[in-house]
């Protein structure tokens, strides 16, 4: 009997309820305080990436509900940015109550229009969510204490453009501090996920907040150029791709807008020959395979010493055989599905790519669903820098691993790519930690840990990760006039 192997333990589903959660067939532009239709009737369909299942019809502002929404914060501007302090922080303080009351519907939500596991909606997005708007709501009666001279300004309305892999925290990022001190806001949510952010307009109206002072409009690339190209719009901010950013840096070049990029990323996650193994492994995990790797200060570089390259590798491909890819809401899943066909395709030619160039691809051994948009998590060895996947955001589930000897040759390398958002230090010296952080050029940097986010703590990067800081005391001048 001692020798009897025991059944190999498995996982119930544990489904979350898609009962919690009440999507309506359609939905307009929120403009001034209410529901809309786009001027031209267009909409399109926002789609589950899990299944392909199609959740709602969405309506497509065009030109003149760009418009019509700037004029609504305009209008709404004089009045909002007129109210002391302390009763625009009671709206945000009201607004974080709700986010937190209906946490539970917005992370089912998010789970079917973005694919991301519910256990990270629930666990990380909603509560950062909730954090930011605590967080400024705040800072709202204490402008005059931060640091940018007496009885700093708001610049007026802020086009905000946000992607798909955080849509709710994006949000947050955004919409906080623009209307803690003072601003008005139309914010395009991504096309592939706009439903949180019409859910988060009726979080407005529950709360009271003026019509006018936020406005939501949903659309495509053109919705945002439209934006973005405004004349009316005083502030621009950003998040996602580097193409996408430069195009809007050359839009408001001399013009009077004041703006704020976050976008790409290929982050290096250092591990030296005396971190722990188990610790970094767990790291790097979370590091390139949270919401899917599709984060833009994933750590998608792995740069290992040599001397523990294969014990690390070993431990690393053993907890990836453990991941278990699938169902989005069950709470389960670990690696849940990619946002769109069209990210999926570009994962995919990318990773062919570094087979091409010849790395070494593993994949770890999982079952794909039929339907829906899923790519197993793998990893690459053999990369040098010259490789297409060690240059390249692949925005997904994919690791390159490169070797080092020194903490110099370390540097040079996490240094030596077209990006600077993020990047990771495993060791046990704090000297050697110090040291590493002072000679990276990353705008954020984690030790012994990764992807680790608070509302206090400033985010943003260097070179073409964009210029500007979000979060923090830092996020309140991106929309002040200091």
């Amino acid at each position: 009997m001692a020798n009897k192997k025991s059944p190999a333990f498995d996982y119930a589903p544990a489904p979350e309820s898609r009962s919690v959660v009440d999507i309506a067939p359609s939905y307009g532009l929120y403009i001034d305080g209410g529901f809309t239709d786009a001027a031209d009737g267009k909409v399109f369909k926002s789609i589950s990436p899990s299944s392909e299942e199609v959740l709602s019809e969405v309506a497509q502002a065009g030109a003149a509900d760009v418009d019509r929404a700037v004029q609504a914060a305009r209008k709404a501007f004089a009045s909002w940015s007129a109210l002391p302090g302390a009763e625009r922080g009671k709206y945000l303080y009201r607004i974080a109550r709700i986010i937190q009351e209906r946490s539970r519907e917005l992370a089912v939500l998010e789970t079917l229009d973005n694919g991301k596991p519910i256990r990270e909606t629930r666990d990380a997005d909603l509560p950062l969510v909730a954090a930011h708007f605590f967080y400024y709501a705040g800072w709202a009666d204490k402008l005059d204490h931060a640091g940018f001279g007496p009885s700093p300004r708001p610049l007026g309305v802020a086009g905000q453009v946000i992607p798909w892999n955080f849509p709710l925290l994006m949000l947050a990022w955004k919409i906080a501090p623009a209307l803690a001190t003072g601003n008005t806001v139309v914010l395009k949510p991504a096309e592939t996920t706009p439903l949180s952010a019409l859910f988060f307009a009726d979080i407005c109206r529950q709360a009271g907040l003026p019509r006018g002072v936020v406005n939501i409009i949903t659309g495509d690339g053109t919705t945002g150029a439209a934006l973005v190209e405004h004349p009316g719009v005083d502030k621009v901010a950003f998040t996602g791709s580097t193409a996408v950013g430069r195009s809007i840096a050359r839009s408001i070049a001399g013009t009077h807008k004041k703006v704020t990029l976050e976008l790409g990323g290929k982050g290096a996650n250092i591990v030296f020959d005396d971190a722990p193994i188990d610790q970094a492994v767990e790291g790097i995990v979370n590091g390139i395979f949270f919401n899917q790797g599709q984060v833009c200060c994933a750590g998608s570089r792995l740069l290992v010493q040599e001397s523990v390259r294969d014990e690390l590798l070993d431990s690393l491909k053993r907890r990836l055989s453990t991941l278990r890819l699938g169902d989005p809401l069950d709470k389960n899943t670990d690696i849940g599905a990619i946002n769109s066909a069209e990210q999926l395709a570009r994962i995919t030619a990318l990773s062919e790519a570094g087979e091409a160039e010849g790395a070494e691809r593993w994949t770890a051994p999982c079952e794909l669903p039929g339907n829906g948009f899923w790519f197993a998590p793998t990893l690459f060895t053999g990369v040098t820098q010259a490789h297409r996947i060690a240059r390249e955001e692949i925005f997904g589930p994919v690791l390159s691993v490169l070797t080092f000897r020194t903490p110099a040759e370390a540097v040079a390398k996490a240094n030596n790519s077209q990006y600077g958002l993020s990047a990771g230090i495993w060791t046990e010296k704090g000297s050697r930690i110090l040291s590493v952080a002072n000679s990276l050029r990353a705008g954020v940097i984690w030790a012994n840990t990764f992807n680790k986010f608070d509302p206090t703590s400033p985010f943003g990067g260097y070179k073409e990760s964009g210029f500007g800081r979000e979060g923090g005391r830092h996020g309140l001048e991106a929309y002040l006039d200091v």
